[in-house]
């Protein structure tokens, strides 16, 4: 006679990262998605960058990526004046981060049921 485990079976799970692109290259991903819903708080893509411990000038190459790789820009500049200027994301770039979330939420999704395949 064998002894069975009594331990609780363990509990996998499937992670994807998703990375979108297009015909000129690398579009967006989680860290370009980062960015911009910071440059949406804090108006600034100095600021955005500083959140996320990465340089000015890293921060601004991919702004100016993204910028240059779709049919319109995704962050604009303010100009100054009384109150100084900044940055905005625009009306495409918050559609580019709503839509990433909601490919990362079906995926998720998809990479749940999946996982309970998973029986080792």
């Amino acid at each position: 006679m064998t002894k069975q485990s009594s331990t609780k079976a363990k509990e996998y799970s499937i992670f994807f990262r998703i990375r979108i692109f297009n015909d000129s290259g690398n579009f967006v991903g989680r860290g370009r998605i980062e960015l911009l819903e910071n440059i949406q708080i804090f108006g600034s893509i100095a600021k955005a960058a500083s959140e996320m411990k990465m340089s000015y000038r890293q921060a601004w190459q991919m702004v100016k990526e993204m910028n240059e790789i779709t049919d319109g820009p995704l962050v604009e500049k303010i100009l100054g004046g009384k109150g100084g200027g900044g940055t905005k994301v625009t009306a495409r770039g918050e559609k580019v981060i709503r839509v990433f979330h909601e490919i990362q939420d079906d995926i998720d999704d998809f990479a749940k049921k999946i996982a309970k395949k998973i029986n080792f």
